[in-house]
C-alpha cells in the first residue's frame, strides 16, 4: 500500500497496551515501522512503581504509565492480545484509555485486532448480552473510535455509541493461498459450519474455487437443557453443564457429519473466523480425509488454538492464521502466521489524516 503524506495539525502517539511493552508485542512495532513512529508501552514493571503502588500490582491490578505527552495529539492505544487473559487485556485498555482522556489527549483510538467477548452479542439461557456491557465500558472510558479485525457477529456494531471499523484479514490470507498452496486451483473451500458458509464463499468467489459444507458436527450449549422447564424440575435435580453432559450418551452429544459439496481428489481448504478447539477443526480434516481429500489446510482469522499439540499428529497440512493473538508455534510446526500490520498500519494513517475508509475494503465482499 503507498504512502501518502497530508498535513495535519495533530501528531500522533502509538501505545502499545500490555504488560509486555512493544518488545514482546511484534504486532504494534510492526505498525508503527509502518507509520514511521515510534511505539511506546503504557504499563509499568513491578520495579518501576512506589511502595503502595507496588503492594496493588502484586494483588494483581493493572497499574498504567504513558511515558510520553499526549496532549492534544490522537492516541492509537493497540491491545497486546499476548498471554494475558481477556480480562487484563479489557481492563488495561480501559485504564490506557481513560489515563489519556484525563491527560487531555484529542482523540483516543483503539486498536483491538481481536475483540474479546464479541461472541457474546446475544441473550443465552440466564446470561446477559456481554458484548454491549463491553461497548459501554469502552466509550465510557474516552475512547471515540474503534479499529478491529473480523467481528464474529457484524451486528456488534449496534451496541457501539462510536464508529468502529470492522477491517477484513481475507486479503493476507488470500494473498498466502494464492502463492505459497501449490495446485491452489484444484482446491475447494471448506465452510465448518452453516454459520461460516457466507464468509466460505466469499472466498470461493475471489479465489474462483468450489464451495463445499460440513455439516451436523458437535451439539452446541444452546441444544443442552438448563432447567428453564415448566413446570420447574424438582430441587433435588440442581445440575450443571458436566453433570448433564456425563448422564447424556455420546451419540446423543456429537451428530453425524454430513458434506455438502465434493472433495474427492482435491484440496480442501477449511474457512473459519476464528479456531478456538483445536480437536473440532482435526475431526473435520479426518472426516474431508475420508471423503476423498488429498490433503487439508485451515484458515482463520483469529487462531486461539486450545490444545495446539493435537495438531501435529493431525491430516491437516497447515493451521494459516493472523497475528491478532499471539500463536503457538513452539507448540506445534504446522501453525502458519501471517502478519496484518500493514492493513492495521494503513486504517490509522487515514484515521489520522481523515481520509475515506473505503479503500480498506476494496474487493470486500458483503458476506466477508
Amino acid at each position: 500500500m503507498a504512502h501518502r503524506v497530508i498535513a495535519t495539525n495533530r501528531s500522533m502517539v502509538i501505545l502499545s497496551n500490555g504488560s509486555g511493552g512493544c518488545k514482546e508485542h511484534p504486532l504494534a512495532e510492526n505498525i508503527a515501522k509502518y507509520l514511521g513512529q515510534n511505539c511506546s508501552s503504557t504499563f509499568s514493571k513491578e520495579s518501576d512503581l512506589s511502595s503502595e503502588e507496588d503492594q496493588g500490582s502484586r494483588c494483581g491490578e493493572a497499574h498504567v504509565e504513558i511515558t510520553e505527552s499526549v496532549r492534544g495529539r490522537d492516541v492509537f492505544v493497540i491491545q497486546n492480545n499476548g498471554e494475558a487473559s481477556a480480562n487484563d487485556s479489557l481492563m488495561e485498555m480501559l485504564i490506557t484509555a481513560y489515563a489519556c482522556k484525563t491527560s487531555s489527549a484529542s482523540r483516543i483510538i483503539a486498536v483491538i485486532p481481536y475483540m474479546h467477548y464479541s461472541r457474546q452479542s446475544s441473550m443465552q439461557k440466564r446470561g446477559c448480552v456481554v458484548a454491549k456491557l463491553m461497548a459501554k465500558l469502552l466509550a465510557k472510558s474516552g475512547i471515540c473510535h474503534i479499529l478491529t479485525l473480523d467481528l464474529q457477529h457484524k451486528e456488534i456494531h449496534g451496541f457501539f455509541d462510536m464508529p468502529l471499523d470492522n477491517l477484513r484479514a481475507s486479503p493476507v490470507i488470500i494473498n498466502y493461498i494464492k502463492h505459497q498452496i501449490e495446485d491452489y486451483t484444484n482446491a475447494v473451500i471448506v465452510a465448518n459450519g452453516p454459520a461460516t458458509v457466507r464468509r466460505a464463499n466469499s472466498y470461493a468467489q475471489r479465489l474462483k474455487l468450489k464451495l463445499a459444507v460440513i455439516h451436523g458436527n458437535t451439539m452446541s450449549d444452546l441444544d443442552l437443557e438448563d432447567g428453564r422447564t415448566s413446570p420447574p424440575p424438582e430441587p433435588i435435580l440442581t445440575r450443571t453443564r458436566a453433570t448433564l453432559s456425563a448422564s447424556m450418551s455420546g451419540s446423543a452429544l456429537s451428530q453425524i457429519m454430513n458434506l455438502v459439496g465434493d472433495v474427492s481428489g482435491r484440496i480442501a481448504i477449511i474457512v473459519d473466523n476464528f479456531i478456538d478447539e483445536v480437536e473440532s477443526i482435526v475431526s473435520a480434516a479426518r472426516f474431508l480425509k475420508e471423503q476423498g481429500a488429498y490433503k487439508v489446510y485451515a484458515t482463520a482469522t483469529h487462531g486461539i488454538l486450545s490444545d495446539p499439540e493435537l495438531l501435529e499428529d493431525s491430516p491437516i497440512e497447515e493451521v494459516i492464521v493472523t497475528n491478532t493473538l499471539a500463536t503457538k508455534k513452539q507448540c506445534c510446526s504446522k501453525i502458519k502466521t501471517l502478519d496484518i500490520s500493514t492493513i492495521l498500519g494503513e486504517a490509522i494513517r487515514r484515521i489520522h489524516h481523515g481520509e475515506s475508509m473505503a479503500y480498506m475494503f476494496t474487493n470486500i465482499l458483503s458476506e466477508d
